[in-house]
């Protein structure tokens, strides 16, 4: 799989979570940092931004803000769920099939 369809598909996932967020506790945060981030991301995707290293730091920035989350919840949903979403995201756009 192509990393950056794999990124394209962990941008849509970010989203629909920061919508959840949104929708199910009024969590503004969550929305708008979904969005920034996915934002972000997407200019990585779209080759806009070349250096590849950029996504990777971007996707460890979130590794840390979800698994702080988790620590802090202790509650696999969302926090969890996205902490594996993204280390199976960076894993992903590192293996070559």
């Amino acid at each position: 799989m192509n990393p950056h369809t794999v990124l394209w598909i962990y941008i849509v996932l970010l989203v629909i979570g920061g919508l959840i967020g949104f929708l199910k506790a009024k969590s503004k945060v969550s929305l708008i940092m979904s969005v920034a981030f996915a934002a972000a991301l997407s200019l990585c995707a779209a080759h806009v931004i070349f250096q590849p290293y950029v996504a990777d730091i971007l996707l460890a920035a979130l590794l840390v803000v979800f698994g702080m989350r988790l620590a802090k919840t202790k509650k696999f949903m969302p926090a969890g769920l996205m902490l594996l979403v993204t280390i199976v995201t960076l894993a992903l756009r590192h293996i070559r099939f």
